[in-house]
């Protein structure tokens, strides 16, 4: 199996999160390397879907695929009431 190429990355980060990464590295019986680039991957995959999720909703509004605020405050407002008004749309 080939190996993919690496680089090292530096980061100071507080000393209690450095021992929760310790931690997790005993329990789950890995390296602190392996905690740090599962935790570094998962947060990159929430930015990006993040990001496109901010995009696809701006084309939405661009699109002028909308909803009144007021119709959605007066939506909010009657989902104490015995019968909620419907999802506005």
């Amino acid at each position: 199996m080939a190996k993919s190429e690496t680089r090292v990355l530096t980061a100071h980060v507080p000393v209690p999160l450095a021992e929760k990464v310790d931690q997790a590295a005993d329990r789950l019986e890995r390296s602190r390397g392996w905690i740090v680039k599962q935790a570094l991957s998962a947060w990159i995959a929430q930015e990006e879907e993040r990001d496109r999720l901010t995009h696809e909703a701006l084309a939405e509004v661009d699109a002028g695929r909308v909803i009144d605020h007021r119709a959605v405050q007066k939506w909010a407002d009657s989902l104490s009431a015995e019968e909620p008004l419907p999802l506005p749309r």
